[in-house]
């Protein structure tokens, strides 16, 4: 840890970057979760490991990847994948790599209601937030984002 001579104050702007993220990070899952269950009914919680596992190398992950992905627990992201499955759009299969631990495996019916609940999913996430964006450098703030994320270091260029 720094000592105290070591840390520099927030100034203004930046003291408001940072309380607004946090907003950010807490309301537009909700508005996003909110929306998508009004048009069709299926929530985020259950849209994003749907998405995660159409992107995956033949529609399967490994239960605990696909709750680290999702940012769940593994006990989490069992709980989700329980009742994607008895909507019969998940199935779990033994991992044949070792045998020990479980695959995710999205059905076609998983994919097809991923397809539909998708355009929901798009037109909240470009009201909620990309649209905010315009004439913005997105690319740079995806890199940003990914320094955060991965290192949670500052860029060093």
């Amino acid at each position: 840890m720094p000592s105290e001579e070591q840390v520099q104050p927030l100034d203004a702007s930046e003291e408001a970057f940072v309380r607004e993220l946090g907003r950010v990070l807490l309301e537009l899952p909700r508005a996003v979760d909110a929306d998508m269950v009004k048009a069709g009914g299926l929530p985020l919680s259950e849209y994003t490991p749907l998405m995660y596992l159409s992107e995956a190398p033949g529609r399967a992950m490994r239960m605990s990847e696909l709750a680290a992905t999702c940012s769940l627990s593994l006990s989490g992201m069992t709980r989700v994948v329980i009742r994607l499955e008895k909507h019969g759009w998940v199935e779990r299969v033994k991992c044949t790599e070792d045998g020990r631990g479980w695959n995710a495996v999205l059905t076609d019916a998983g994919l097809d209601r991923l397809v539909r609940a998708w355009p929901a999913h798009l037109a909240s996430v470009r009201r909620h937030l990309v649209d905010h964006f315009k004439g913005h450098d997105l690319a740079e703030l995806v890199i940003a984002f990914r320094r955060v994320a991965v290192t949670g270091e500052p860029a060093h260029d």
